[in-house]
């Protein structure tokens, strides 16, 4: 029998595009989901054959070139869509590449372009949730839907982009792949907010971690942006993207960088200003990270590099694109 797959990432882009897929397609097909920085998901996918089909949405196509050869190669069939840096799309006639690097493409909006707008509201979350209010503002407000409803889905996707940041399932609210069938339950969002009570669960745990985060020590700070750290515990796992997304809101103008121990180096969480949000994925490939024009990140800044690294930051000329 034809298996199809659905991988994407555990946060609020890639559910959403997902969610938006199955209220159109609504043949059975089995998710491979993980938590935000589970990027390598295609290597999740075996026992696949000839003809069977895998839908990937808001994975960095460079961090899974490998399996991506190796799916096409046993002749399954990718759909894929996503706006991370690619390091160039392979030509292979079992690729469906949809794949935007402009900073104001997330992969809900490409699935919500694909399908014509029709499960908009859910594009929406997806886009808010990747801290691309004005993009998605604009989209809402040209769709007629009215302030109220925008902050509700902005809430509702801030609030599942929050829970997909751990290093541990055991540490978030809820999983991503658990998280994901109580979406799918609904055709507009806005009812889960009003039905699903772990949306209330997630919303109480991201304020606590948030509360936490203000106390962030400053490691340099300049006319260009700031860079902070945070204590290596459970909540800042959690809050990391979340508090330099609310860091970004609240100084558009600015650059922010957000980093937290692991082992022997950090974890780096990069907003470009959301003015001129072009340099992210720059400068964090520069120490092996990578993600977009606008965000971007770093699994393992060696402690060696960390002054480097806010040179480099400090140092970078971040443009519109």
């Amino acid at each position: 029998m034809t298996r199809c797959l659905d991988v994407c990432n555990g946060d609020a882009d890639g559910l959403c595009a997902v969610v938006q897929w199955r209220l159109e397609d609504t043949r059975p097909a089995e998710l491979v989901t993980g938590l935000k920085r589970e990027i390598a998901l295609l290597a999740r996918v075996v026992d696949v054959q000839a003809g069977d089909q895998v839908n990937v949405f808001d994975l960095s196509m460079l961090r899974n070139r490998a399996d991506l050869l190796r799916l096409l190669g046993q002749g399954v069939h990718v759909r894929y869509f996503d706006h991370h840096a690619t390091g160039g799309v392979p030509s292979h006639p079992g690729l469906e590449p949809h794949v935007d690097e402009a900073s104001d493409a997330c992969t809900s909006l490409l699935v919500d372009a694909h399908l014509g707008g029709a499960h908009r509201a859910w594009a929406l979350v997806g886009a808010y949730g990747d801290n691309m209010a004005s993009v998605a503002d604009r989209l809402a407000s040209g769709a007629g839907f009215e302030p109220g409803d925008c902050a509700a889905l902005r809430r509702l996707g801030e609030l599942i982009n929050y829970n997909a940041y751990a290093e541990d399932e055991r540490n978030v609210c809820i999983p991503p792949r658990l998280l994901y069938p109580l979406m799918a339950r609904y055709a507009d969002p806005r009812d889960m907010m009003a039905h699903e009570p772990i949306v209330e669960d997630i919303d109480g745990m991201r304020r606590s971690d948030l509360r936490q985060a203000a106390g962030a020590a400053v490691l340099w700070q300049g006319p260009t942006g700031s860079v902070r750290m945070l204590p290596d515990a459970p909540w800042s796992r959690r809050v990391l993207g979340c508090f330099a997304n609310r860091l970004a809101g609240e100084a558009p103008d600015l650059a922010h960088a957000v980093l937290r121990p692991a082992g022997e180096g950090h974890v780096v969480s990069v907003r470009a200003p959301l003015v001129h949000p072009h340099g992210a994925h720059a400068l964090c490939s520069r120490f092996g990270g990578a993600g977009r024009a606008r965000a971007a990140g770093i699994d393992s800044l060696g402690t060696g590099d960390l002054a480097r690294f806010i040179a480099a930051f400090a140092a970078t000329r971040w443009s519109p694109g």
